[in-house]
């Protein structure tokens, strides 16, 4: 019962914070709980530029998601499928941004998306967040393949589908699912994406981590903290719908790459 207690008060303790600053409309020290609350700083960051921020993101979102897929989807079935050669060099690559601290990884993209005049733009943005979003499509996309029996591909071809026809009808159907929950995964890593949108969009690119960082820099907690809140929802969200389609064989394929 104790540790319950104690877990509880880990996950929903700041959680409490976020809730009473969003509302604190004054709040000085000592005072343990706000002298004034109500619901001014919720209408301020609806008539400001959050609202803007949202939708960047949103759309930002949507763009490396679709685009990491289009990317990965085929090299993922090849990756599961076929012996490439120096296989395990190429997954490294797709690990190296994860492997090493991201604020170097995301600077030295930077410079080269300066370089290409993409800098303060929503195309180097996407590019920016698809630096990390790649590891998580290829991945988590190859492990659905590779959870796929090939016995069903066999068989296909053995009553004279091409293999066109047989990768259309058979494994890409059955990844459905997989390639719903990778979509998922890479729509809330882009989602949530603060530095590299910092390095390369800033200040012309505004997205709700940005939006938060910016507030909390000017000292305006209140505001801050409607953001972060904001921010969880479509989090938690889609957190749900993806328990309902990442399969256990999915994660189970990982350690078989």
């Amino acid at each position: 019962m104790l540790l319950v207690v104690i877990a509880a008060f880990i996950i929903f303790g700041p959680l409490s914070g976020l809730v009473i600053w969003s509302v604190a409309e004054k709040w000085y020290w000592p005072h343990l709980l706000p002298q004034q609350v109500g619901t001014f700083y919720w209408a301020k960051v609806f008539q400001g530029r959050m609202v803007q921020a949202l939708e960047v993101g949103v759309l930002i979102a949507f763009l490396v998601t679709g685009l990491s897929l289009v990317l990965t989807v085929p090299l993922a079935y090849v990756l599961a499928r076929f012996n490439v050669p120096f296989k395990p060099l190429v997954l490294m690559v797709f690990m190296l941004p994860q492997a090493f601290p991201q604020l170097p990884v995301f600077v030295n993209a930077t410079v080269y998306l300066y370089q290409l005049n993409l800098a303060g733009r929503v195309p180097g943005v996407v590019l920016i967040h698809m630096v990390g979003a790649l590891v998580y499509a290829v991945w988590t996309m190859t492990a659905v393949f590779k959870s796929i029996p090939v016995s069903l591909e066999e068989a296909a071809i053995n009553l004279g589908a091409s293999r066109l026809r047989t990768f259309v009808n058979i494994p890409l159907r059955l990844a459905i699912p997989g390639i719903i929950s990778s979509g998922l995964l890479i729509f809330l890593y882009s989602l949530d994406e603060f530095t590299g949108t910092l390095l390369v969009g800033s200040p012309f690119v505004l997205t709700l981590p940005v939006f938060m960082y910016n507030a909390a820099q000017g000292y305006e907690l209140p505001v801050a903290s409607i953001t972060a809140l904001l921010l969880m929802v479509p989090g938690i969200v889609l957190l749900l719908v993806l328990e309902r389609y990442l399969k256990a064989e999915y994660l189970s394929s990982f350690g078989r790459i």
